[in-house]
């Protein structure tokens, strides 16, 4: 996943029994599938992410309190897998959208926000998730200052920073 999170911090022999991942998927499916959703557009892409973050959390073993993950972990882990499968999908794009014809509004729509995945896919990780977990999964300022050990007024600036790349990077 490539982020660090107080909750991994914790080393004590926990889940071990199948029946607490159990337990912790049926807390947490809902939530990575619905972020996955959002952010990827796509119920099977949504389907790979749920299955890459729990391969994940399961591959984390004992250095992971399933009764101190928090749904902002959740939600993270999956705007990070999202974010690694947008990418993995841009850079085997078939066909370019510039070359496409627009036609109706929903395919307009369609398009519009398949360029803003693929320009999502060129920021940095953390940039990325960062943009997702505020526009897409409606955490406030404080919540991702908070989540990401920033202060406040540093993530207002580079939620506006990467904002302008995205302009940038849709109007080429």
């Amino acid at each position: 996943m490539g982020t660090a999170s107080p909750e991994l911090d914790a080393q004590p022999d926990i889940m071990a029994s199948p029946t607490e991942f159990s337990e912790l998927y049926e807390r947490h499916h809902g939530t990575v599938y619905r972020a996955a959703l959002r952010i990827t557009g796509n119920p099977s892409d949504a389907e790979d992410v749920l299955q890459t973050v729990f391969l994940r959390v399961l591959n984390q073993g004992c250095r992971l309190d399933p009764a101190h993950v928090s749904q902002a972990y959740f939600r993270r882990a999956s705007a990070n897998a999202a974010v690694d499968l947008l990418r993995r999908r841009s850079s085997h794009a078939e066909s370019p959208l510039e070359g496409a014809a627009l036609r109706g509004g929903s395919e307009n729509q369609a398009l519009l926000k398949e360029r803003l995945r693929r320009a999502i896919a060129t920021l940095e990780q953390s940039d990325a998730v960062l943009f997702l977990l505020r526009y897409v999964e409606g955490l406030s300022n404080g919540e991702l200052a908070e989540l990401f050990g920033l202060e406040k007024n540093n993530i207002a600036v580079r939620l506006h920073r990467i904002r302008q790349t995205l302009q940038a990077e849709m109007e080429r």
